[in-house]
């Protein structure tokens, strides 16, 4: 599989080349009009299945992902690594490097397969490990983050640029997804953390965008894929969070 760590309105006004105002414009607007025709008709619609993996899967995520590799495709024609594909298929293009479509077509499963109106559209275009675009679209807000290498970051028409401001841990709105951690680190960091307030909200892409926008202070993750972070991580990134 790929790595788990993460790495280090008006569209962008002076986005560096390949990526002009339109071209990000267009992605943009590809994965909200995806996520609208996709998702949203099939929100408490639709069963959830297993995976091998343990992890669920509905027709929503099948269909979406479809959907995103043709609309993408006809935005810039490469690769398309997405979640829900074969690792094999996942691993040659990962390996191959260059430039592709990395997609989470549907983040927060779970919470969508149980009715909950919380999950998100995560699209990122990579050259190699390194995301050079990422869009995250957040269907029942109607929010779309999005974010340009070394160009900044914006939500809808507003750039992203989290208040600065020094927050004590004792103090802080945190983030926490432990699923994934040993479980002696994970009842360590239960016991200890002197957090005001933890929250788990079941979509690592909007926990991403949520810290960019300042709508919490910390993120702390035991283990994500490259799809979980790819864009989240880079409108963070660029908005300035560290």
């Amino acid at each position: 599989m790929p790595p788990t760590r993460a790495p280090g309105g008006p569209a962008p006004a002076m986005a560096p080349e390949p990526f002009t105002v339109e071209f990000t414009s267009r992605v943009v607007r590809a994965v909200r009009e995806v996520a609208a025709t996709e998702i949203l008709p099939r929100f408490r619609a639709v069963e959830a299945r297993r995976k091998d993996d343990g992890s669920l899967v509905t027709e929503a995520d099948l269909a979406t992902q479809r959907a995103l590799a043709e609309a993408l495709g006809r935005i810039e024609p490469v690769a398309l690594l997405g979640e829900e594909m074969p690792e094999a298929e996942q691993r040659r293009i990962w390996e191959a490097g260059g430039r592709f479509w990395c997609v989470d077509p549907l983040d927060g499963t779970a919470n969508f397969s149980a009715g909950v109106p919380y999950f998100a559209v995560s699209v990122a275009l990579m050259q190699g490990d390194r995301p050079l675009l990422g869009v995250v679209v957040d269907p029942i807000a109607d929010e779309a983050c999005f974010a340009v290498r070394g160009a900044g970051a914006w939500r809808d028409g507003f750039a992203l640029s989290p208040a600065v401001r020094e927050t004590a841990l004792e103090g802080a709105v945190a983030e926490i997804d432990l699923r994934r951690a040993l479980p002696h680190i994970r009842q360590e960091l239960k016991r200890r953390a002197p957090f005001a307030r933890r929250l788990t909200s079941g979509s690592t892409a909007l926990a991403w965008c949520h810290l960019a926008a300042g709508r919490r202070d910390l993120f702390l993750h035991a283990g994500q894929k490259v799809w979980d972070y790819a864009a989240g991580a880079l409108v963070a990134e660029e908005a300035g969070v560290r």
